[in-house]
């Protein structure tokens, strides 16, 4: 019974910042010139792939730009999202991103935007993973 409870949570989880990824990327199309969203069925699907992008491609060019991120003190690293941002652009129809400024900038307003809704939602209660 607690291990479909726990699956229950995890999905909530992940339901929640699938949201909240997609009220961030609504709110960087709405702010960046360059970021534009065709309607809102475009911006689930956006979200739901930059999430994608961002939980398994982006930790592989974190890892192969690291000596660049050191070189530049840790500045590259707004490079990586924004190509993450982009790659996630070109991956869905209706969810383009004119330049490497506007990724970069999309990227950075969606990280400030998810992080300010999370720490407004509050945190997640830990999961009882055990019994006494």
């Amino acid at each position: 019974m607690m291990a479909g409870r726990g699956k229950l949570q995890g999905m909530a989880r992940f339901i929640l910042q699938w949201l909240m990824t997609a009220v961030a990327l609504g709110v960087a199309a709405r702010l960046v010139p360059g970021v534009r969203i065709a309607s809102p069925q475009v911006l689930v699907i956006a979200a739901l792939v930059l999430g994608f992008v961002n939980a398994v491609v982006r930790p592989i060019l974190v890892l192969l730009t690291l000596p660049l991120t050191v070189l530049t003190l840790g500045l590259f690293y707004l490079v990586v999202n924004g190509a993450a941002f982009g790659l996630a652009a070109a991956l869905v129809p209706g969810f383009s991103v004119a330049s490497l400024g506007s990724a970069v900038l999309g990227a950075l307003i969606v990280a400030l935007v998810s992080g300010l809704v999370s720490w407004l939602v509050g945190p997640q209660p830990p999961s009882v993973s055990s019994t006494r």
